[in-house]
């Protein structure tokens, strides 16, 4: 008995050493790809922070900062109207991703609980679309853009943005796992459908909506394809174009750091909304992935 307890004790040693070596092998896997992925982050931040002559008297790239200063954001702002560029980034993001949200979620709830007729057929046609180049439908939405005399206005910017076919897929199939007795019962106590989907399946599928949201929102953010083509006016430049400006400019060559400090800028607002809606973003992406 002694005998194979002793067993027992060492097997069970054994597997606690294999498993505590297999957890720590995954969190230096881990932790040496978290410093490749955070290390250009890095050096945007620790450039910015460098003034202008510390920065081009370095022949070997340092790893810090000898005199951090903040001149570089004065800079960045100063020279090129960056705050112009992001008011007209943030309009055009919380504007289109808006329209965007009421657009996808009617048109998915359409698909998910509304009988039609062609209703697979329809739907069948929009997965379709998923299979055209983007190219081509900037060419088509370029054209037909400027045909409408809508060149250099937010109506231009924002109305090819306002739809999605895979956020409606997306949806539809979220949608989908809400189970068919709650809009049965909601139809026999007299509820509307309009007021079913904001009372019931809003609610129940909000992380999704929550998700699709914030991808809307760094894709605007990041947008710079299209606002370059239907805009040539400073006025409606958006922040991806106006680095593109400052390099052009000669600005961006000549001072790495105010060119990096103005980086940092831009690129903060989605790191802090990914920071507070990360948790969101994950339950949305496993729920959409999920059926039943």
């Amino acid at each position: 008995m002694v005998q194979s307890e002793n067993l027992e004790h060492q097997r069970t040693k054994k597997f606690r050493a294999a498993l505590m070596a297999k957890r720590g092998i995954t969190y230096a896997g881990l932790g040496v790809w978290a410093l490749m992925v955070l290390f250009p982050f890095y050096w945007m931040l620790l450039t910015s922070v460098k003034s202008y002559g510390e920065y081009n008297a370095e022949y070997v790239p340092k790893f810090y900062a000898g005199s951090p200063t903040l001149q570089n954001y004065l800079d960045a702002f100063n020279s090129v109207p960056l705050g112009r560029y992001l008011l007209n980034t943030l309009l055009f993001t919380v504007i289109t991703t808006a329209i965007m949200l009421a657009v996808v979620t009617l048109a998915a709830y359409g698909f998910a609980r509304l009988s039609f007729p062609g209703k697979d057929l329809v739907f069948t046609c929009f997965l379709a679309l998923m299979m055209i180049p983007n190219e081509l439908v900037v060419i088509t939405n370029f054209v037909t853009i400027t045909n409408f005399h809508l060149r250099n206005t937010y109506t231009g910017l924002i109305l090819p943005s306002v739809t999605s076919v895979f956020y409606i897929y997306l949806l539809k199939e979220n949608f989908a796992q809400v189970p068919d007795a709650l809009y049965y019962a909601a139809k026999v106590d007299g509820t509307s459908d309009l007021r079913y989907l904001w009372k019931v399946m809003i609610p129940i599928c909000r992380p999704t909506l929550i998700t699709v949201g914030i991808l809307k929102v760094i894709e605007c953010w990041n947008s710079y394809v299209w606002p370059r083509l239907i805009t040539d006016e400073e006025a409606y430049f958006l922040v991806s174009n106006g680095i593109q400006e400052i390099r052009e400019n000669g600005f961006g060559r000549e001072n790495v750091p105010a060119m990096m400090a103005a980086v940092v800028v831009i690129s903060v607002p989605l790191v802090v909304l990914f920071l507070i809606f990360r948790e969101k973003i994950m339950e949305g992406v496993s729920r959409g992935g999920t059926k039943g």
